[in-house]
């Protein structure tokens, strides 16, 4: 009979192992004590709780970033958490969601963005469906001011110093 050892350091059979549920919807796992440079891209849910320093692409995935975890670099993908500490941008294509224990310094571009009270946070929010293209959207006329050229002769000075509203 076939065995190899467990996590435990017990025996383990080939009919065990054959018998531990799967999941094709796992999450992949960058642990703590991994780092890595370079690109990171992918199409399934990624949780990273260590160091990355480089562009993260999951743009049809979840992506999470650990509480333990720090990142350097643009994340692109669908959904995206923050647990842990993320310098660069975030673009959400559905939501961008920041926890308590998050520190993030750069912008966030998303649909829907949670920003969690006590997370630290700086830099520039977009949040909403992107705007139509300008084709679709013509400029609007500029209408000119209607009123007869001696419509402001009849008004009232104000006083010198005083504060008028719509004044240039």
């Amino acid at each position: 009979m076939n065995s190899t050892t467990s996590p435990a350091g017990g025996p383990v059979n080939a009919k065990q192992l054959s018998s531990v549920p799967t999941s094709s919807s796992a999450v992949a796992c960058l642990s703590q004590g991994i780092r890595i440079k370079g690109e990171i891209t992918g199409s399934e849910d990624l949780f990273i709780d260590g160091n990355v320093e480089g562009k993260v692409t999951f743009r049809n995935a979840v992506l999470t970033v650990g509480p333990n975890a720090s990142v350097k670099g643009d994340i692109d993908a669908r959904e995206i958490v923050i647990r842990g500490r993320v310098e660069g941008k975030l673009e959400g294509a559905d939501r961008v969601q920041i926890w308590n224990t998050a520190k993030v310094n750069g912008d966030i571009r998303s649909q829907r963005i949670a920003i969690e009270d006590g997370a630290e946070f700086r830099g520039k929010v977009e949040a909403g469906k992107a705007p139509s293209r300008p084709a679709d959207n013509p400029p609007a006329k500029k209408i000119e001011n209607a009123k007869p050229k001696d419509a402001d002769a009849n008004l009232e000075k104000p006083a010198p110093g005083a504060a008028v509203a719509g004044a240039d």
